[in-house]
């Protein structure tokens, strides 16, 4: 059994992990709402640019007068390699959340029948990739919880190369959709090549139609990589946001549960203290018992 001083001390390192995680837990918190904004206010612009772009390939008459060598990200070819550029936290201690978008990943590329490589952004999916034997073409670190736009064009100037050099011939990207610190769900999305709108078998939907000024040419020579930038920044500040829920949430819990340890501590100090004062009476006791019989 632990002497008292053992549980003490054990008691004592507990209660400073508590304060820790009870810290983490308010950064996070902090952090939070602010993220969130951003998801948010991102969101409708990337779907919008998204549409706008797919509507425009949809269109044969614009596509058949670019100049390829141009527009390498409005090329569709044949897919023999899949590219997945897989959106992950640089640090752990944010419950599910690296797992699950992995997981997610993992799932897909198990499903596809083409060779796969790897773009990761966050330390662990390129550790989880590496130590898998994934080919990864490159990595992107250091601001899982708190993405710029300037990181966004990185990955995308990254990821245009990659492309239009045929390392892979379509690109998904797999990241994480907030809706609460509860809750977030991984997903998937082909972002490279620019697909058409998919039809809804019943449904006659208008479609739009654009006067380019200048021309197709040079419009779409800015639009496209500036869809591609904008795509996933939104995936990397929706990510951040359920990176920071999740590890506000795991917190918590830990925080509690550091508690409820301090508190069981507690009690397990406060037996083994009066079983250490019950003993040292008994010999007091016995001591004298002694002493009364020698004289």
């Amino acid at each position: 059994m632990a002497t008292a001083r053992e549980i003490h001390r054990h008691m004592k390192g507990v209660g400073n992990i508590g304060k820790i995680t009870k810290a983490m837990k308010m950064v996070a918190a902090a952090r939070l709402r602010r993220a969130q904004e951003r998801a948010a206010a991102s969101r409708p612009y990337a779907l919008k640019i998204k549409e706008v772009l797919s509507n425009v390939v949809s269109d044969p008459s614009v596509l058949s007068g670019l100049n390829p060598k141009k527009h390498p990200l409005l090329q569709k070819r044949a897919v023999k390699k899949v590219g997945y550029l897989v959106v992950c936290s640089d640090k752990g201690l944010a419950g599910a959340y690296s797992s699950n978008a992995l997981k997610k990943a993992v799932a897909e590329i198990s499903e596809c029948e083409d060779d796969v490589v790897i773009i990761a952004s966050g330390r662990k999916a390129r550790d989880f990739f590496i130590r898998r034997g994934y080919k990864v073409l490159s990595y992107h670190i250091g601001f899982s919880d708190r993405p710029a736009y300037t990181n966004a064009a990185d990955i995308a100037a990254d990821a245009a190369a990659h492309f239009a050099d045929e390392h892979f011939d379509e690109l998904h990207i797999v990241y994480t959709i907030f809706k609460t610190a509860l809750s977030q769900t991984p997903a998937s999305e082909i972002i490279l090549p620019v697909e058409p709108p998919a039809k809804e078998e019943g449904k006659a939907k208008a479609k739009a139609s654009f006067i380019f000024e200048p021309e197709e040419d040079e419009i779409l020579e800015e639009l496209a990589p500036k869809y591609l930038e904008t795509v996933i920044y939104a995936a990397l500040v929706q990510s951040a946001a359920s990176e920071l829920g999740s590890r506000m949430t795991a917190m918590s819990s830990a925080t509690d549960n550091a508690g409820k340890l301090v508190q069981n501590l507690q009690l397990s100090y406060n037996k083994a203290r009066q079983a250490g004062i019950t003993r040292e009476l008994n010999e007091i006791v016995g001591g004298v018992e002694a002493l009364k019989q020698s004289q």
